[in-house]
């Protein structure tokens, strides 16, 4: 099975943020695969992983850092599949350190960026670039949008049966 997305981080100790976006790839039956690529321990893994990734098949990528967070950026400057950057929350900085390396990108190398540890969101983003082209995670996609509108909608209906002396709703 070729991987449409590949969820790729700086180190392992990134995979609890990561599990997210494992299992919703997963429960959209999104063929994935997940490795550890560090743009400065392992800079020839990331440029080969970078400049065959297309050819291979994936047509997103996730890719996770911590602290100075290059790791999205090398990445992107090296291949033109789009590039979600996930920064993680790993220094004294909270991950704003990660935040910016990833959103602060020269003209002509953008990574796409969601929140610090938002795993489930670089998942989601992915799942809607790969819905452009395909009808199915399209329509699994379409349904999982329809599904959280009527979470809201069932809360509400929870909401209005509680009853207090001065609520008017």
């Amino acid at each position: 099975m070729t991987p449409l997305v590949s969820i790729i981080m700086g180190s392992t100790s990134d995979m609890p943020v990561l599990e997210k976006a494992a299992k919703f790839l997963d429960d959209f039956q999104i063929p994935f695969e997940i490795n550890a690529l560090s743009a400065h321990r392992t800079p020839e893994e990331v440029t080969d992983f970078a400049t065959h990734a297309k050819e291979r098949g994936v047509k997103v990528v996730i890719a996770a850092a911590g602290m100075a967070a290059h790791l999205p950026g090398v990445i992107a400057a090296q291949t033109t599949l789009p590039v979600i950057g996930l920064p993680i929350k790993s220094s004294a900085l909270e991950g704003v350190d990660a935040l910016l390396a990833i959103v602060q990108m020269p003209p002509g190398i953008p990574v796409a960026t969601v929140g610090i540890n938002a795993g489930l969101n670089a998942a989601i983003m992915a799942v809607q670039i790969l819905a452009l082209t395909d009808e199915d995670i399209a329509a699994r996609f379409s349904q999982y949008k329809h599904d959280l509108a009527q979470k809201i909608v069932k809360a509400n209906e929870e909401l209005s049966r509680i009853s207090y002396k001065y609520k008017t709703n």
